[in-house]
């Protein structure tokens, strides 16, 4: 007889929001536990990230009291983890320990035991993890069961739980299948219960499942398989109707079973996520390599000697996930200084553990990173625990360091209203301007970034001429697998998965020539950083050859930039030459109905999600109803502007999709031909902020 080791993750990111939280209930999470309540033999584990276990027991309680009700009778087992759904590996040894206590406590109040076993964010396994696993009372892990085949162990031999150590410190890892994994719930009942026996007559003693509950009912196709064609039903009565099949807890399974012996797992994820970290020509590489293998028939023996990227790659990859990075551990630094004593320190905590959320810092087959209102619940709570430190220990007004290891110094300007924060990297454009009253960073938006997985929609595109439509109903028959699914949330074009050439930012400029050729201004150098400015400087040759300072300063609510064009003599005569000043803007509003520009004269054209140009203009303001505030742009010359979104290209698990990014204004100055014209130009914000607490 196999023992049935059955585990459902169950996640919903920081900042998500409250509909599709409550569609996932109604879809999943609310339909997976009654049909469970009904057959209290089929055993099985549970994880709920932290704040998804807040979000369910405030808004469907009588839910969560039934899930109670089945682990008071024995029939599930509680999995922890880092309450905010870390990836542990890529935090402080002491967020770590905090986060995973956290849950742990949380389990213990609603339920009335703490978790022996753990799962591990995108099962990102590290061995530095261990230590704090041990240290917060946990017994076991589970881990991808491809990890352990790198190390040369044989699939047959993956029935059961092995130990490592670090440091003398003891943990047990049990190996989640992959084939099981694939097989649920995505075969017909019948052939995955049949697949359970015959593992069963070959000796093996467990069969271990431990995957994304959204499986079951929100991925694609799934709500009519799983639910109204009885897919979850079948299968547990097929389960527990077989002499050959017992289900049973992680806990039960270990108190009972012996280990395997020692081993000492790679620095892995699963298989997907080793590829989803890699860049595109790496990517593309491993792809045809992988592709390789399965058309000689070698794939399986040579599977644990195909190794793509590890999951930090991301932040690697992504100067945003960088930075984001590396401001959430500068933060935890200061909060480490904080005494655990201090009546604040609980929310304190509380807002670094959200910032430490990891959806916001990746991106593979779901969206993370590209989901600005997921990197705005980490800039929400960053700011607000930064606002509160720097009350109780206030910094300087400026300074400068390489913060991101990028190379470059990043100087900074800050007051009790706002920050800004350049990057001496040659564009010498704000990637970071913070509000604390709303705390919201408008330099919160993300590039155009190359993807391996474009070349499929470019494929696509070769293959068919409507755009980008295809939809998928429900059938009567298995579901794919969100991983081999080709769709369209929205239509496309090859030209909108287009890299950008240049970051984005506030303040990245160009000249622009009597031809209408553009000039990237990408050799600025810092001049000079002190607390109340920042000074730049860069030289163009040529046709428009001029000397261009360029002044950022900061008062109470108010961000000025001031530039300063000095043309050579021989260039005066060209009265063509321009400056054009591209401005990227995160508005929560997005495309929505709530975000709009409002002109002086008091009307309102359009809204942001839409195209607005302007021959003269000295005045715009960007109103924000998500946001609850404004920013006002002024300039002390008529500019003309161009105002149009930006968005990206993603995938998710419903398809390709289309995501506005930022609002991007471009203002095209034509300074008059004299020798020295300078160009004032500022950005006010006001506002406190209506972001509802649990979206922070």
């Amino acid at each position: 007889m196999i023992d049935l080791l059955f585990g459902v993750h169950a996640h919903q990111p920081v900042g998500n929001f409250a509909s599709v939280i409550d569609d996932a209930h109604v879809r999943c999470y609310g339909m997976f536990l009654r049909v469970l309540d009904r057959y209290p033999e089929f055993r099985f584990n549970v994880h709920f990230s932290g704040w998804l276990l807040d979000q369910l027991h405030e808004r469907h309680p009588a839910d969560m009291a039934l899930l109670a009700g089945m682990t008071a009778r024995g029939q599930v087992e509680w999995f922890g983890s880092g309450d905010c759904e870390p990836v542990l590996a890529a935090i402080p040894q002491r967020d770590r320990i905090s986060q995973l206590d956290t849950l742990s406590g949380k389990i213990a109040r609603h339920y009335g035991r703490r978790p022996q076993g753990a799962w591990l964010t995108e099962r990102v396994w590290e061995s530095s993890v261990i230590t704090a696993l041990a240290a917060t009372g946990i017994r076991y892990a589970v881990v991808d069961d491809y990890n352990f085949l790198c190390t040369g162990l044989p699939a047959a031999a993956l029935d059961g739980y092995y130990s490592t150590e670090e440091g003398g410190q003891r943990l047990d890892l049990y190996p989640i299948s992959e084939t099981l994994r694939y097989r649920l719930p995505f075969s017909p009942a019948g052939e995955a219960v049949a697949h359970l026996e015959t593992l069963a007559q070959q000796g093996r003693q467990a069969a271990i499942y431990f995957d994304d509950i959204e499986k079951f009912g929100i991925w694609p196709e799934t709500y009519a398989w799983v639910y109204e064609q009885r897919w979850l039903e079948q299968f547990i009565e097929g389960v527990l109707a077989s002499p050959h099949i017992r289900t049973s807890t992680f806990a039960d399974h270990h108190a009972q079973a012996a280990t395997r012996g020692i081993v000492y797992l790679p620095t892995a994820s699963y298989f997907e996520m080793n590829e989803w970290t890699l860049p595109p020509h790496a990517a593309a590489s491993f792809n045809e390599l992988v592709d390789a293998e399965k058309r000689a028939g070698r794939y399986e023996r040579h599977k644990p000697f195909l190794r793509g990227g590890i999951w930090r790659n991301f932040i690697s990859r992504y100067p945003e996930s960088n930075w984001m990075h590396k401001r959430m551990l500068a933060v935890s630094t200061r909060l480490a200084d904080v005494p655990a004593d201090a009546p604040q320190r609980a929310v304190l905590q509380e807002h670094l553990h959200r910032a430490q959320a990891n959806d916001a810092y990746w991106h593979g087959l779901f969206g993370g990173l590209y989901l600005p209102h997921l990197r705005r619940a980490v800039w929400n709570n960053l700011l607000a625990l930064e606002a509160a430190l720097d009350h109780l220990r206030p910094r300087p007004a400026g300074e400068q360091t390489d913060l991101d290891l990028d190379g470059h110094a990043e100087p900074r300007l800050t007051n009790a209203e706002l920050q800004a924060i350049a990057r001496a990297d040659g564009d010498a454009c704000l990637i970071e301007f913070d509000s604390y009253p709303l705390r919201h960073n408008f330099a919160d938006t993300l590039r155009r970034h190359a993807e391996g997985y474009h070349r499929r929609i470019e494929e696509y595109f070769r293959q068919h001429t409507d755009g980008g439509n295809g939809s998928d109903g429900a059938t009567d028959t298995a579901p794919r697998s969100a991983h081999d699914r080709i769709a369209f949330k929205h239509p496309l074009t090859a030209e909108d998965a287009r890299p950008d050439i240049r970051p984005r930012g506030i303040c990245v400029d160009s000249l622009i020539d009597g031809h209408g050729a553009a000039h990237a201004l990408q050799n600025y150098r810092l001049v000079a950083a002190t607390a109340g400015e920042l000074h730049f400087t860069a030289e163009h040759a040529g046709t428009c050859s001029t000397r261009i300072d360029k002044h950022y300063r900061l008062a109470e609510h108010l961000l000025t930039v001031e530039y300063v064009l000095t043309r050579a003599a021989q260039a005066v005569e060209d009265t063509a030459c321009a400056l054009e000043i591209r401005l990227d803007l995160a508005m929560p509003s997005c495309d929505g109905y709530s975000g709009r520009y409002r002109l002086q004269d008091g009307s309102t054209p359009c809204g942001f999600g839409e195209t607005l140009q302007l021959g003269e203009m000295d005045e715009l303001t960007l109103e924000d109803d998500e946001l609850g505030g404004a920013l006002r742009l002024t300039a002390d010359y008529p500019l003309q502007l161009d105002a149009r979104p930006h968005h990206t290209v993603s995938q998710s698990e419903a398809g390709f999709e289309k995501i506005m990014q930022s609002v991007c204004l471009t203002l095209r100055w034509q300074p008059p031909p004299t020798g020295q014209q300078k160009l004032w130009l500022a950005l006010s914000v006001s506002g406190s902020g209506t972001v509802p607490n649990d979206a922070r």
